[in-house]
């Protein structure tokens, strides 16, 4: 199931790049995993979208998607200092939304998963945002996230790319996803536009879009 709109634009780009997908991929570590702890270890995390095309080959052939729809954006500096202990975390450990890339035992148990789900442990991974800030090169070299996906290449997939390049491809030819779809009829209607009209923003201060992240931010949920 699609659970948020950012999910439903992820899984509507990869299938208009040919990928068939599925969701909500859910792993957790084995008992019989040397640090396994019940009290930490016993509820799933997942990955919201897995995407397989069988056109490509190499890391390109399967595309692993994690998503963080934060209006307030994702700050990529930010967050990796507080992952590596540079920086003060919220009152949530940051690391424990981003378990696959930043603890062992839990980086196993989904490689493990999208090895069973693909039939490889060649992948991409790709992680979703609304908007990136920062410089995200840190995460790409990250020699924490490097061993814990096993060497596969990690990306960021901002929202703004992801509509640029539909945009960039779509015809007038039916195209298969929603959001092809709908690029068509804006394009159509002249109401796209080659660059941003306006420099994006956060939510409105006091608003619940910012109360929202606020809290988000303050419980290191997603």
């Amino acid at each position: 199931m699609k659970e948020d709109v950012l999910e439903q634009v992820v899984d509507d780009y990869l299938q208009f790049e040919g990928y068939f997908t599925t969701h909500n991929i859910r792993f957790k570590p084995s008992k019989d995993h040397p640090k396994y702890k019940s009290q930490l270890d016993s509820v799933s995390s997942d990955v919201d979208v897995v995407g397989y095309n069988p056109k490509l080959n190499g890391n390109d052939r399967v595309v692993v998607v994690s998503c963080k729809a934060w209006q307030s954006g994702f700050d990529a500096p930010a967050i990796l200092s507080q992952l590596r202990g540079e920086a003060k975390n919220p009152k949530r450990p940051r690391m424990l939304q981003f378990r696959e890339l930043w603890i062992p035992k839990w980086a196993d148990a989904f490689v493990d998963e999208i090895e069973k789900l693909t039939g490889t442990n060649r992948f991409t991974y790709l992680l979703a945002v609304t908007r990136l800030k920062g410089d995200p090169s840190g995460w790409e070299t990250d020699q924490t996230i490097q061993s814990n996906l096993r060497g596969n290449p990690f990306r960021f997939l901002p929202l703004e790319t992801m509509w640029s390049h539909v945009l960039e491809k779509v015809t007038t030819t039916p195209a298969a996803s929603e959001m092809g779809r709908l690029a068509q009829i804006l394009k159509a209607a002249g109401l796209t536009a080659p660059a941003p009209i306006a420099a994006p923003t956060g939510p409105a201060i006091g608003s619940a879009a910012a109360m929202e992240d606020t809290l988000l931010a303050e419980t290191g949920q997603t």
